[in-house]
């Protein structure tokens, strides 16, 4: 968890929705610099404000989330994009993260899951609202269409370890659990989590999962 202030921009096109965002994010470490009631204001004060944060809204008028999201990252701004749906969307999910969202959470969240998200976030680590997860994960199980489908062999295959390793990232753990299922360190496991994620060629945990589930190399 990040000991300095977080600096974060909520992007939401209802009003009653901010307020409700800002009235969960009121922590001593959370400053909510700017809001944006679509994607153009968010890019727009993004820019301008660079944030550590931004709560996007994926539905928005004009442009939307997504594509307020592409833009970000396409000009390289230093935000790390969280984004915030009603919608059990695989879809919206899947993406999200090939555009490079660090999170993506439902709006029925819990205000502690919600400032865990924003503080995991702001520390560099990717979130994903875990129950959705499961069930993305799921559905990719049973064959449901998907973008990427078709995934290319691994150059350097995992061993068993590192095997192990991802087959609780699938199923949604941290890796303080897997440590303790394993017995292993977390720092330990962090590290391991690194290199399956990298021979996947993956950038975060949930890529890592989706592209596990796709190859068949998890069930």
């Amino acid at each position: 968890m990040p000991q300095n202030e977080i600096t974060l921009l909520i992007a939401d096109d209802h009003p009653m929705v901010r307020t409700g965002l800002r009235s969960m994010l009121s922590a001593s470490r959370i400053k909510v610099v700017g809001e944006a009631s679509n994607g153009e204001e968010a890019l727009e004060l993004t820019r301008r404000l660079s944030p550590q944060v931004v709560l996007m809204d994926i539905r928005m008028p004009g442009m939307d989330g997504i594509q307020a999201l592409e833009a970000v990252k396409t000009e390289k701004l230093p935000s790390r994009v969280i984004m915030v749906t009603t919608y059990r969307s695989t879809a919206y999910l899947l993406r999200s993260l090939s555009m490079g969202a660090a999170g993506f959470v439902l709006k029925d969240i819990s205000r502690e899951e919600l400032l865990a998200a924003v503080y995991s976030v702001a520390d560099g680590t990717s979130l994903v609202d875990s129950q959705f997860l499961q069930d993305v994960l799921r559905s990719l199980e049973q064959g449901e269409p998907s973008p990427g489908a078709g995934e290319e062999p691994l150059a350097e295959p995992l061993t068993a370890r590192e095997m192990d390793i991802l087959k609780l990232m699938v199923e949604g753990l941290t890796n303080q659990a897997i440590g303790d299922v394993l017995g292993l360190s977390a720092g330990t496991v962090k590290g391991y989590a690194q290199t399956v994620m990298h021979k996947l060629g993956t950038n975060d945990r949930t890529q890592a999962a989706v592209k596990a589930i796709r190859m068949g190399l998890v069930k």
